[in-house]
């Protein structure tokens, strides 16, 4: 759903939520419309719930299991949590091969095995439209949960993976990008948050998000929002997938991409001479995306170089946050 069409349903819920969260066990719910939400049971523990599912992603089955179980894994990652149990939820088509079927869901347990959690069982449907993705639970300690709020003016703007996945699978489905060349990305939207959330726990970072569908200025927003801050990004540090740039410039568009300009844009300043495909990179819907973390502007080179150490090769710094002056702005320069 658009980001407009999500808010309308979550505001007109809005008395319940405030219902549920008069409990103060609840750590984090959806006031700042984090990754996940935070429960907390004991004095040392507290769980995070998500969950995520996606359209297919590309032909592959068992690749398309691996991403949308990453996916769905990040947003426990985002809090600074270790994922533990998932459920499945599948909308199968009548058509859908069952040597398929079963592909997806080894991909998704074997992701999710990757990460340490095991997938106990899940709800299956039939689907007009194929979707595939995990309801996760994780745990934490209280004290290392990381919200979507709490940036601070100096604080940098680190970037953990590439942008441009919407690109790249709708570049596969008009026939502008070979198949092969989508699966030298595959490594990096398969790969697992962990290490750049473990990373963030142990630097104490401020906070962070995860970058999927709302692109990176969907996301960056509702962090800046949630911390009562503006960001200033670089657009030439954005790191990026190889051909994403090119698919933009012949042409390749997605719909996500529209509708997170139109619903983002009236908060986004991109300065003159920003090249046009870059700037629409940070609207681009991410599957399997990167964390996006904001820690004290003093450590962030060595965060960057501890989380190259850790595998994180494509971790970059962005930009920086900046004090507000008014409403949150995302500014886009060169």
């Amino acid at each position: 759903m658009s980001p407009g069409e999500l808010r309308a349903l979550v505001d007109g819920a809005a008395s319940a939520r405030r219902d549920a969260q008069r409990d103060p066990r609840l750590l984090v719910g959806t006031e700042t419309s984090d990754d996940a939400a935070v429960y907390q049971l004991t004095e040392d523990l507290a769980i995070v719930a998500t969950t995520d599912f996606v359209t297919p992603v590309c032909d592959d089955p068992f690749l398309y299991g691996q991403i949308a179980a990453a996916n769905a894994l990040s947003d426990v990652y985002a809090m600074g949590g270790t994922p533990t149990v998932a459920l499945a939820i599948c909308g199968f088509p009548t058509a859908l091969g069952s040597a398929d079927a079963r592909a997806i869901l080894a991909g998704g347990a074997a992701k999710a095995a990757e990460a340490g959690a095991a997938v106990v069982g899940g709800h299956t449907i039939r689907s007009p439209e194929l979707f595939y993705g995990l309801a996760v639970t994780g745990t934490i300690h209280p004290r290392d949960v990381v919200r979507n709020a709490g940036a601070r003016a100096g604080d940098a703007l680190v970037l953990t993976k590439p942008l441009g996945t919407g690109l790249l699978i709708n570049g596969v489905r008009s026939g502008q990008l070979a198949a092969s060349q989508f699966a030298e990305a595959a490594p990096v939207m398969t790969a697992l948050n962990r290490e750049a959330s473990r990373a963030m726990v142990d630097a104490r970072a401020h906070a962070a998000t995860d970058v999927t569908g709302f692109g990176l200025a969907g996301h960056a927003l509702g962090m800046a929002r949630g911390s009562g801050v503006s960001l200033r990004i670089s657009a030439a540090r954005l790191p990026v997938y190889e051909h994403a740039l090119a698919l933009a410039d012949g042409g390749v568009k997605t719909k996500g991409t529209t509708s997170n300009q139109a619903h983002y844009e009236a908060s986004v300043r991109v300065a003159p001479g920003v090249d046009a495909a870059r700037a629409g990179l940070i609207y681009d819907p991410q599957t399997a995306g990167g964390l996006l973390i904001a820690l004290a502007g003093d450590r962030a080179e060595s965060f960057v170089a501890a989380l190259h150490a850790r595998g994180v090769v494509h971790a970059a710094i962005i930009g920086e946050v900046v004090a507000a002056e008014g409403d949150a702005i995302f500014e886009l320069g060169p």
